[in-house]
Protein backbone atom coordinates (compact mmCIF):
# COMPACT_ATOMS: atom_id res chain seq x y z
CA UNK A 1 0.00 0.00 0.00
CA UNK A 2 2.81 2.67 0.75
CA UNK A 3 4.51 1.68 -2.37
CA UNK A 4 1.19 2.27 -4.41
CA UNK A 5 1.21 5.75 -2.50
CA UNK A 6 4.27 6.79 -3.77
CA UNK A 7 4.17 5.77 -6.96
CA UNK A 8 0.73 7.42 -7.46
CA UNK A 9 2.72 10.70 -5.48
CA UNK A 10 5.38 10.38 -8.36
CA UNK A 11 2.67 10.09 -11.10
CA UNK A 12 0.99 13.25 -10.03
CA UNK A 13 4.24 15.13 -10.15
CA UNK A 14 5.15 13.82 -13.47
CA UNK A 15 1.83 15.20 -14.44
CA UNK A 16 2.29 18.13 -13.43
CA UNK A 17 5.65 19.06 -14.57
CA UNK A 18 4.40 17.51 -17.79
CA UNK A 19 1.44 19.94 -17.51
CA UNK A 20 4.09 23.44 -16.95
CA UNK A 21 6.20 22.26 -19.68
CA UNK A 22 3.18 21.65 -21.94
CA UNK A 23 2.49 25.34 -21.54
CA UNK A 24 3.16 27.38 -24.21
CA UNK A 25 2.83 30.51 -25.59
CA UNK A 26 0.96 32.64 -27.99
CA UNK A 27 3.29 33.63 -30.42
CA UNK A 28 1.26 35.58 -32.68
CA UNK A 29 -0.35 37.34 -29.45
CA UNK A 30 3.15 37.79 -28.59
CA UNK A 31 4.57 39.51 -31.46
CA UNK A 32 1.58 41.77 -31.60
CA UNK A 33 3.00 43.07 -28.44
CA UNK A 34 6.15 43.64 -29.45
CA UNK A 35 5.04 44.88 -33.11
CA UNK A 36 2.81 48.02 -30.90
CA UNK A 37 6.09 48.71 -28.70
CA UNK A 38 3.96 47.15 -25.81
CA UNK A 39 6.88 45.75 -23.54
CA UNK A 40 4.68 45.99 -20.19
CA UNK A 41 2.18 43.76 -21.26
CA UNK A 42 4.74 41.55 -22.56
CA UNK A 43 6.08 41.27 -19.82
CA UNK A 44 3.19 40.74 -17.65
CA UNK A 45 1.93 37.91 -20.32
CA UNK A 46 4.87 35.82 -20.08
CA UNK A 47 4.83 36.33 -15.98
CA UNK A 48 1.37 35.07 -16.05
CA UNK A 49 2.90 31.84 -18.12
CA UNK A 50 6.16 31.32 -16.30
CA UNK A 51 5.51 32.60 -12.92
CA UNK A 52 7.97 34.50 -10.86
CA UNK A 53 9.84 31.83 -9.91
CA UNK A 54 10.99 30.74 -13.62
CA UNK A 55 14.17 29.43 -13.50
CA UNK A 56 14.98 28.74 -17.63
CA UNK A 57 18.17 31.27 -18.79
CA UNK A 58 15.81 31.98 -22.06
CA UNK A 59 13.34 32.95 -20.14
CA UNK A 60 14.50 35.52 -17.77
CA UNK A 61 16.24 37.31 -20.52
CA UNK A 62 13.09 37.38 -22.56
CA UNK A 63 10.75 38.37 -19.36
CA UNK A 64 14.17 40.65 -18.44
CA UNK A 65 14.20 42.18 -22.19
CA UNK A 66 10.72 43.24 -21.91
CA UNK A 67 10.70 45.16 -18.37
CA UNK A 68 13.73 46.71 -19.63
CA UNK A 69 12.50 48.26 -22.92
CA UNK A 70 8.94 48.86 -20.99
CA UNK A 71 11.51 50.81 -18.54
CA UNK A 72 10.86 49.28 -15.75
CA UNK A 73 14.39 48.58 -14.53
CA UNK A 74 13.78 47.52 -10.92
CA UNK A 75 11.46 44.08 -12.20
CA UNK A 76 14.41 43.69 -15.47
CA UNK A 77 16.99 44.09 -13.00
CA UNK A 78 15.28 40.97 -11.01
CA UNK A 79 15.31 38.61 -14.02
CA UNK A 80 18.29 39.44 -15.42
CA UNK A 81 20.36 39.28 -12.26
CA UNK A 82 18.55 35.39 -12.19
CA UNK A 83 20.05 34.79 -15.62
CA UNK A 84 23.51 36.21 -14.62
CA UNK A 85 23.67 34.07 -12.12
CA UNK A 86 23.01 30.68 -14.47
CA UNK A 87 25.29 32.01 -16.86
CA UNK A 88 27.54 34.80 -15.72
CA UNK A 89 29.30 35.65 -19.28
CA UNK A 90 26.57 36.37 -21.43
CA UNK A 91 27.39 39.33 -22.45
CA UNK A 92 23.51 40.63 -23.70
CA UNK A 93 23.15 40.31 -19.71
CA UNK A 94 26.22 41.97 -18.70
CA UNK A 95 25.15 44.58 -21.16
CA UNK A 96 21.84 44.53 -19.95
CA UNK A 97 22.59 44.68 -16.24
CA UNK A 98 25.40 47.70 -16.40
CA UNK A 99 22.75 49.67 -18.47
CA UNK A 100 20.06 49.21 -15.48
CA UNK A 101 22.47 50.21 -12.71
CA UNK A 102 23.79 53.09 -14.95
CA UNK A 103 20.29 54.41 -15.41
CA UNK A 104 19.35 54.11 -11.58
CA UNK A 105 22.37 56.20 -10.71
CA UNK A 106 24.72 53.47 -9.59
CA UNK A 107 27.72 53.98 -11.63
CA UNK A 108 30.16 51.63 -9.36
CA UNK A 109 28.02 48.60 -10.19
CA UNK A 110 27.28 49.66 -13.76
CA UNK A 111 31.07 49.78 -13.78
CA UNK A 112 31.64 46.26 -12.19
CA UNK A 113 29.03 44.57 -15.35
CA UNK A 114 30.93 46.53 -18.10
CA UNK A 115 34.19 45.58 -16.62
CA UNK A 116 33.31 42.24 -16.76
CA UNK A 117 32.48 42.20 -20.38
CA UNK A 118 36.18 43.47 -21.05
CA UNK A 119 37.75 40.77 -18.88
CA UNK A 120 35.65 38.36 -22.06
CA UNK A 121 36.47 39.94 -24.83
CA UNK A 122 39.23 42.91 -24.50
CA UNK A 123 38.40 44.24 -28.01
CA UNK A 124 34.76 45.17 -27.40
CA UNK A 125 34.19 49.20 -29.00
CA UNK A 126 30.79 49.18 -27.62
CA UNK A 127 31.72 48.71 -23.59
CA UNK A 128 34.61 50.78 -23.86
CA UNK A 129 32.50 53.28 -25.31
CA UNK A 130 29.72 53.40 -22.37
CA UNK A 131 32.92 53.02 -19.36
CA UNK A 132 34.38 55.92 -20.76
CA UNK A 133 30.91 58.08 -20.60
CA UNK A 134 30.41 57.07 -17.03
CA UNK A 135 33.07 59.24 -16.34
CA UNK A 136 31.73 62.87 -16.75
CA UNK A 137 35.05 65.08 -16.19
CA UNK A 138 37.10 65.26 -19.23
CA UNK A 139 39.81 65.53 -16.64
CA UNK A 140 39.25 61.88 -15.65
CA UNK A 141 41.87 60.04 -16.28
CA UNK A 142 39.85 56.81 -16.78
CA UNK A 143 37.86 58.65 -19.26
CA UNK A 144 40.86 58.85 -21.45
CA UNK A 145 42.29 55.35 -21.14
CA UNK A 146 38.28 54.17 -22.13
CA UNK A 147 38.12 57.04 -25.15
CA UNK A 148 41.43 56.02 -26.12
CA UNK A 149 41.22 52.27 -26.10
CA UNK A 150 37.52 52.74 -28.23
CA UNK A 151 39.39 55.13 -30.92
CA UNK A 152 42.18 52.81 -31.24
CA UNK A 153 39.76 49.72 -32.18
CA UNK A 154 37.33 52.39 -34.18
CA UNK A 155 38.97 55.64 -35.23
CA UNK A 156 36.10 56.68 -37.38
CA UNK A 157 33.37 56.48 -34.86
CA UNK A 158 32.20 59.87 -34.52
CA UNK A 159 30.89 60.41 -30.52
CA UNK A 160 34.30 58.81 -29.67
CA UNK A 161 36.00 60.85 -31.65
CA UNK A 162 34.48 64.20 -30.41
CA UNK A 163 34.67 62.91 -26.66
CA UNK A 164 38.54 62.43 -27.03
CA UNK A 165 39.48 65.56 -28.97
CA UNK A 166 36.94 67.54 -25.51
CA UNK A 167 39.53 65.53 -23.24
CA UNK A 168 42.88 66.48 -25.27
CA UNK A 169 41.50 69.88 -25.54
CA UNK A 170 40.90 69.71 -21.58
CA UNK A 171 44.88 68.88 -21.16
CA UNK A 172 45.49 71.55 -23.92
CA UNK A 173 46.58 68.86 -26.34
CA UNK A 174 45.25 70.29 -29.38
CA UNK A 175 47.35 68.89 -31.88
CA UNK A 176 46.31 65.38 -30.47
CA UNK A 177 42.72 66.85 -30.49
CA UNK A 178 42.45 67.81 -34.04
CA UNK A 179 44.54 64.97 -35.64
CA UNK A 180 41.67 62.45 -33.68
CA UNK A 181 38.84 64.93 -35.35
CA UNK A 182 40.61 64.89 -38.62
CA UNK A 183 40.66 61.38 -39.27
CA UNK A 184 37.25 61.06 -38.21
CA UNK A 185 36.23 63.49 -40.39
CA UNK A 186 37.65 62.29 -43.55
CA UNK A 187 35.65 58.74 -42.42
CA UNK A 188 32.57 61.13 -42.39
CA UNK A 189 32.84 64.42 -44.28
CA UNK A 190 29.36 65.33 -43.82
CA UNK A 191 29.60 64.71 -39.73
CA UNK A 192 28.48 68.50 -39.20
CA UNK A 193 29.28 68.01 -35.37
CA UNK A 194 32.79 66.83 -35.96
CA UNK A 195 33.63 69.89 -38.24
CA UNK A 196 31.58 71.90 -35.43
CA UNK A 197 34.08 70.71 -32.93
CA UNK A 198 37.20 70.67 -34.84
CA UNK A 199 37.04 74.83 -35.33
CA UNK A 200 37.75 75.74 -31.59
CA UNK A 201 40.64 73.19 -31.61
CA UNK A 202 42.07 74.60 -35.12
CA UNK A 203 41.73 78.66 -34.08
CA UNK A 204 44.07 77.08 -31.02
CA UNK A 205 46.53 75.66 -33.53
CA UNK A 206 46.03 78.88 -35.50
CA UNK A 207 44.79 77.48 -38.48
CA UNK A 208 42.70 80.64 -39.33
CA UNK A 209 42.20 80.00 -42.79
CA UNK A 210 40.88 76.51 -42.46
CA UNK A 211 38.87 78.19 -39.33
CA UNK A 212 37.12 80.87 -41.95
CA UNK A 213 37.00 78.16 -44.65
CA UNK A 214 35.17 75.31 -42.65
CA UNK A 215 33.15 77.91 -40.68
CA UNK A 216 31.27 79.67 -43.58
CA UNK A 217 30.62 76.36 -45.11
CA UNK A 218 28.91 75.47 -41.79
CA UNK A 219 27.41 78.46 -41.33
CA UNK A 220 25.59 78.44 -44.74
CA UNK A 221 23.54 75.10 -42.80
CA UNK A 222 22.56 77.39 -39.77
CA UNK A 223 23.57 80.52 -37.65
CA UNK A 224 25.09 78.05 -35.09
CA UNK A 225 26.45 80.72 -32.09
CA UNK A 226 29.62 78.05 -31.25
CA UNK A 227 30.95 78.39 -35.17
CA UNK A 228 30.18 81.97 -35.51
CA UNK A 229 32.30 82.98 -32.35
CA UNK A 230 34.77 81.06 -34.16
CA UNK A 231 34.74 82.26 -37.05
CA UNK A 232 34.91 85.63 -35.73
CA UNK A 233 38.00 84.79 -33.41
CA UNK A 234 39.64 83.73 -37.15
CA UNK A 235 38.59 86.88 -38.91
CA UNK A 236 40.35 88.80 -35.73
CA UNK A 237 43.67 87.11 -35.70
CA UNK A 238 43.50 87.23 -39.37
CA UNK A 239 43.53 91.15 -39.16
CA UNK A 240 39.58 91.61 -41.19
CA UNK A 241 38.34 93.36 -37.88
CA UNK A 242 35.11 94.59 -39.37
CA UNK A 243 34.62 90.82 -40.37
CA UNK A 244 35.05 89.70 -36.79
CA UNK A 245 33.07 93.04 -35.55
CA UNK A 246 30.29 92.20 -37.85
CA UNK A 247 30.06 87.77 -36.47
CA UNK A 248 30.17 89.03 -33.23
CA UNK A 249 27.58 91.51 -33.43
CA UNK A 250 24.90 89.13 -34.77
CA UNK A 251 25.25 87.09 -31.69
CA UNK A 252 24.77 90.42 -29.65
CA UNK A 253 21.56 90.96 -31.73
CA UNK A 254 20.48 87.64 -31.44
CA UNK A 255 21.54 87.97 -27.75
CA UNK A 256 23.61 85.06 -27.90
CA UNK A 257 26.78 87.03 -26.48
CA UNK A 258 29.19 86.22 -23.80
CA UNK A 259 32.17 87.46 -22.17
CA UNK A 260 34.79 86.43 -24.86
CA UNK A 261 33.10 88.38 -27.85
CA UNK A 262 32.29 91.18 -26.61
CA UNK A 263 35.97 91.82 -25.43
CA UNK A 264 36.89 90.85 -28.67
CA UNK A 265 35.14 93.28 -30.67
CA UNK A 266 36.10 95.52 -27.87
CA UNK A 267 39.82 94.64 -29.25
CA UNK A 268 38.59 94.66 -32.78
CA UNK A 269 37.52 98.20 -32.64
CA UNK A 270 40.59 99.41 -31.15
CA UNK A 271 42.81 97.87 -33.90
CA UNK A 272 40.46 100.02 -36.02
CA UNK A 273 41.04 102.87 -34.12
CA UNK A 274 37.64 102.99 -33.28
CA UNK A 275 37.66 104.32 -29.45
CA UNK A 276 35.11 105.64 -28.46
CA UNK A 277 33.43 102.03 -29.40
CA UNK A 278 36.37 100.19 -28.12
CA UNK A 279 35.28 101.98 -24.84
CA UNK A 280 31.82 101.00 -25.04
CA UNK A 281 32.44 97.31 -25.70
CA UNK A 282 35.24 97.04 -22.95
CA UNK A 283 32.82 98.33 -20.67
CA UNK A 284 30.07 96.40 -21.50
CA UNK A 285 32.86 93.13 -21.24
CA UNK A 286 32.88 94.03 -17.71
CA UNK A 287 28.99 94.27 -17.21
CA UNK A 288 28.82 91.06 -18.66
CA UNK A 289 30.86 89.38 -16.23
CA UNK A 290 33.54 89.78 -12.73
CA UNK A 291 35.83 87.00 -13.11
CA UNK A 292 39.01 86.62 -12.73
CA UNK A 293 39.76 88.39 -16.08
CA UNK A 294 38.03 91.38 -14.82
CA UNK A 295 41.92 93.02 -14.59
CA UNK A 296 42.48 92.06 -17.93
CA UNK A 297 39.78 93.95 -19.21
CA UNK A 298 39.96 97.00 -17.24
CA UNK A 299 43.78 97.26 -18.48
CA UNK A 300 42.84 97.03 -22.44
CA UNK A 301 39.94 100.16 -21.20
CA UNK A 302 42.83 102.31 -19.32
CA UNK A 303 44.88 101.36 -22.29
CA UNK A 304 41.95 102.23 -24.69
CA UNK A 305 41.51 105.56 -23.20
CA UNK A 306 45.30 106.44 -23.03
CA UNK A 307 45.64 105.95 -26.77
CA UNK A 308 42.54 108.44 -26.98
CA UNK A 309 43.91 110.60 -24.90
CA UNK A 310 41.88 110.57 -22.51
CA UNK A 311 44.34 110.38 -19.62
CA UNK A 312 42.28 111.21 -16.60
CA UNK A 313 39.54 108.25 -17.42
CA UNK A 314 43.20 106.12 -18.08
CA UNK A 315 44.35 106.42 -14.83
CA UNK A 316 40.96 105.43 -13.13
CA UNK A 317 40.72 101.95 -15.28
CA UNK A 318 44.39 101.05 -14.15
CA UNK A 319 43.51 101.94 -10.72
CA UNK A 320 40.45 100.14 -11.31
CA UNK A 321 41.47 97.16 -12.65
CA UNK A 322 44.27 96.86 -9.42
CA UNK A 323 41.19 96.51 -6.85
CA UNK A 324 40.28 93.35 -8.73
CA UNK A 325 44.13 91.51 -8.98
CA UNK A 326 47.42 92.87 -9.20
CA UNK A 327 48.58 91.35 -11.80
CA UNK A 328 52.17 92.45 -13.87
CA UNK A 329 50.54 93.81 -16.70
CA UNK A 330 49.02 96.19 -14.88
CA UNK A 331 51.87 97.40 -12.69
CA UNK A 332 53.66 97.94 -15.94
CA UNK A 333 50.89 100.11 -17.24
CA UNK A 334 50.53 102.14 -14.92
CA UNK A 335 54.69 102.83 -14.65
CA UNK A 336 54.60 103.53 -18.35
CA UNK A 337 51.67 105.85 -18.33
CA UNK A 338 53.14 107.91 -14.95
CA UNK A 339 56.81 107.49 -16.98
CA UNK A 340 55.71 108.69 -20.22
CA UNK A 341 52.31 110.55 -20.35
CA UNK A 342 52.29 112.22 -16.44
CA UNK A 343 55.56 112.78 -16.34
CA UNK A 344 55.59 111.75 -12.72
CA UNK A 345 59.01 110.20 -12.02
CA UNK A 346 58.14 109.13 -8.07
CA UNK A 347 54.97 107.60 -9.20
CA UNK A 348 56.54 105.41 -12.28
CA UNK A 349 59.25 104.76 -10.09
CA UNK A 350 56.68 103.20 -7.45
CA UNK A 351 54.90 101.04 -10.07
CA UNK A 352 58.23 99.80 -11.92
CA UNK A 353 59.44 98.09 -8.53
CA UNK A 354 55.83 96.83 -7.93
CA UNK A 355 55.82 95.45 -11.13
CA UNK A 356 59.55 93.69 -10.44
CA UNK A 357 58.45 92.38 -7.34
CA UNK A 358 55.09 90.72 -8.91
CA UNK A 359 57.11 87.79 -10.90
CA UNK A 360 56.76 88.69 -14.37
CA UNK A 361 57.67 86.12 -16.90
CA UNK A 362 61.24 85.91 -17.26
CA UNK A 363 60.32 84.18 -21.03
CA UNK A 364 57.53 86.28 -21.97
CA UNK A 365 58.25 89.60 -20.33
CA UNK A 366 61.75 89.81 -20.59
CA UNK A 367 61.85 93.11 -22.43
CA UNK A 368 59.24 94.79 -20.32
CA UNK A 369 61.60 93.80 -17.24
CA UNK A 370 64.52 95.25 -18.79
CA UNK A 371 63.67 98.16 -19.48
CA UNK A 372 61.94 98.55 -16.24
CA UNK A 373 65.36 97.86 -14.74
CA UNK A 374 66.61 100.32 -16.96
CA UNK A 375 63.85 103.07 -15.97
CA UNK A 376 64.46 102.14 -12.26
CA UNK A 377 68.13 103.16 -12.60
CA UNK A 378 67.78 105.91 -14.74
CA UNK A 379 64.95 107.63 -12.02
CA UNK A 380 66.96 107.05 -9.26
CA UNK A 381 70.22 108.98 -11.17
CA UNK A 382 67.43 111.77 -11.46
CA UNK A 383 66.64 112.19 -7.94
Amino acid sequence: MKKLLTLLALLGLSLTNYAQNSTTVDKEKLFDFYQTQRYADAAQYLKSIYGEEANDFKTLSQIGYCFLMAGNNVEAEKFYSKAYTMQPQSLPILFSLGSIYNKRGNTEKAKKYYGEIVQIDSNNFNVYKLLANLYPLPTDSMKLVYLLKANRINTLEGDVAADLAEVYSAYQQYTKAYDVLDIAIKGDSDNLVLQRAKLPIANQLKKYNEVIASGEKLLKDGADAGVIKDVAKAYYYTKKYQKAIDLFKFLEIAAMQNEATLYYTSLSYRALKNYPQAAAYTRKTIDEAISPNTSSYYSLLGLVYEENNQLTFANAAYKKGLQFKATPTLYYRLAVFYDTRLKQGKNALKYYNLYLKSRPSLTDDKEEIKFSKDRIAQLNLAD
